[in-house]
């Protein structure tokens, strides 16, 4: 008989900032079937806070009922559910810094591959700006092959949420409703873009966070 491996999806919620919540949507996750394995809070407020939580499900069964589960809880709200591939691990950014410490001159290379299981977005893509458009300096192994891609918005003097309906915005990216965020490494001739298909959208904290990583990558790679 084959064996079926789980499969595991990355749902954000909204949910209301009071005691005991979380613990009443890991309960109802469970009940059909899903198996928890990490909490990220990506953005807290005075009455609602915003969590990433990276579940396994048996293959087979829809993530929709992920949806059905955490919505069952009052108050909850789900903003997205997408497949995660991603590596799990609590100390992404100090890893990525010493990995780029010790190798910089494939420092612009190891941070776009590292950016999207930091910021668990699909892909990410470095750029330089130079006389007559865009120059690709680096991307991850998940980035989309886009070197004709025009880059109207560099140089960018700083961290900012995209909008992915910009003509520049390539149609494939489009259709895939991919969220677009980008941050200067240090200068604003040097950008990271971090594009998440399917969503869910960036928010100010975890572009605040970019911003954060970016400003003391470019520290190592310039010193």
């Amino acid at each position: 008989m084959k064996a079926w491996s789980p499969v595991s999806f990355l749902i954000r919620v909204q949910v209301p900032d009071r005691p005991g919540i979380l613990g009443a949507v890991a309960g109802a996750l469970g009940e059909v079937g899903a198996d928890i394995l990490s909490v990220d809070v990506v953005e807290r407020g005075s009455e609602i806070a915003v969590d990433d939580m990276v579940v396994e499900l048996p293959s087979g069964r829809l993530p929709d009922v992920l949806i059905t589960a955490a919505e069952s809880i009052n108050g909850v709200e789900v903003d997205a559910v997408r497949p995660y591939a991603g590596v799990l691990d609590t100390h992404r950014e100090l890893e990525l810094v010493e990995e780029i410490a010790a190798e910089p001159g494939r420092g612009l290379h190891l941070f776009a591959e590292g950016v999207p299981k930091i910021i668990r977005s699909g892909w990410a893509i470095v750029f330089g700006h130079r006389t007559g458009g865009a120059e690709h300096l680096a991307s991850s192994t998940s980035a989309p092959q886009d070197d004709y891609l025009d880059v109207p918005w560099l140089p960018l003097p700083r961290a900012t949420i995209l909008d992915s309906d910009e003509e520049w915005v390539p149609h494939t990216w489009k259709e895939l409703g991919t969220e677009l965020a980008a941050t200067p490494i240090g200068k604003p001739d040097r950008v990271l873009l971090a594009g998440r298909p399917g969503g869910p959208m960036f928010r100010a904290s975890e572009v605040a966070r970019l911003t954060h990583l970016a400003g003391i990558v470019s520290v190592v790679l310039d010193s």
